[in-house]
């Protein structure tokens, strides 16, 4: 087993990038205080090509230092906006026909192994402050509260790792059918 060279990765420049279809999915990051979190959102965003990555409140903006050490480069290739009130954010995709699904552990959650996308809709993944989770005023908005089952001593995943397997299981529900 030989592992593969960068030159025989066939890796699209940022330009071709930009002109492929994309996952009917953005990202909603709300007030995220870790820039490595936000670095690593952009990674995955630029990993599965979804559409858009909104960075709200008080999360960290590119151009960033602390950012670019975990994106590598992806806050390049994924469009990306800065929204001072994730709330109203949610008002807006609502009406642009997003479901919202924040990544939370509430009431009534869907565990991520039972969620099933709709491959005709558009989603909203919403993922919290890493203390305080989603507010509770875009919970409030939400369509869905998908989460993550844990067996652990700890109660929840770092954002960045949930980012992952929330897009990667959504991927693999839809695209790779």
């Amino acid at each position: 087993m030989r592992k593969l060279k960068m030159e025989e990765l066939n890796r699209v420049s940022v330009e071709e990038f930009k002109g492929l279809p994309k996952l009917p999915v953005v990202l909603v990051l709300d007030n995220v205080r870790s820039l490595h979190n936000v670095g690593s959102a952009f990674r995955t965003g630029d990993a599965f090509r979804v559409e858009k990555i909104y960075l709200c409140g008080i999360t960290g903006t590119p151009p960033n230092k602390e950012i670019n050490k975990t994106a590598l480069g992806a806050t390049e290739s994924v469009n990306w906006e800065h929204i001072a009130d994730t709330a109203e954010l949610a008002l807006k995709l609502k009406a642009d026909g997003y479901t919202l699904i924040a990544l939370e552990q509430a009431e009534s959650t869907t565990l991520l192994q039972d969620f099933i996308p709709d491959p005709e809709a558009k989603y909203a993944f919403i993922f919290g402050n890493e203390v305080f989770g989603v507010a509770d005023e875009v919970m409030s908005l939400v369509d869905t509260v998908v989460e993550i089952p844990q067996f652990g001593t700890k109660h929840s995943l770092n954002i960045s790792v949930t980012v992952g397997v929330v897009v990667w299981d959504y991927l693999c529900k839809t695209e790779l059918k």
